[in-house]
């Protein structure tokens, strides 16, 4: 009788992964016609960016007022050489890291490096978004599904990616877009 369960058990369960996966791809990733949608289609292509030079008090107010999570860092020649979030912004608010360390043979040993420390030093009393961006930021290329930048969304737990062509930043996709597609475009309208 407990076999008898938990055959059926197992047989509902399979089969309810296997309606939630096919709802999913349906109504996640294909558009009308049953392409797969790409980053191009979904993206932001009007682009809020800032210099290495920004205050991050003027940063922070951009990422506010915008309601966005993270802005490109771009040079003075538009090529992309980091990402502001406000994950780095709120490192502000972080305590000093304290090196844990224990001793060996008469001699102490730390258990975080000194330039991790350093980073987290700079990052707390970052003054310009050079110091708390994070350089050389992953990006995506719009030709790229959504699937493959979603599984990079929460293995890396980013929330905002680049989008650069041929080494021209063309835009940027954020958790919110991919979270678009979940609605069918009756709702969303």
């Amino acid at each position: 009788m407990l076999r008898c369960l938990i055959g059926n058990l197992r047989r509902l369960t399979n089969s309810f992964v296997a309606q939630t996966a096919a709802y999913s791809s349906h109504y996640i990733l294909r558009i009308s016609g049953g392409a797969m949608l790409k980053v191009q289609d979904i993206m932001t292509r009007e682009l809020i960016t800032v210099s290495p030079e920004t205050e991050i008090v003027h940063a922070t107010k951009l990422l506010l007022e915008n309601r966005i999570n993270g802005v490109p860092v771009t040079d003075e020649t538009g090529k992309l050489v980091g990402i502001l979030c406000q994950s780095d912004l709120i490192a502000q608010q972080k305590r000093f890291p304290i090196p844990s360390f224990f001793t060996f043979l008469n001699g102490l040993v730390t258990l975080t490096s000194m330039k991790q420390i350093e980073k987290e030093v700079q990052k707390i009393a970052a003054i310009t978004v050079a110091q708390a961006m994070t350089p050389n930021p992953v990006t995506v290329k719009p030709d790229m599904d959504i699937e493959e930048v979603a599984a990079i969304m929460v293995d890396k737990n980013f929330h905002t990616i680049p989008v650069v062509d041929e080494g021209e930043l063309v835009g940027i996709v954020a958790k919110e877009d991919i979270l678009r597609t979940l609605m069918t475009r009756s709702e969303a309208e």
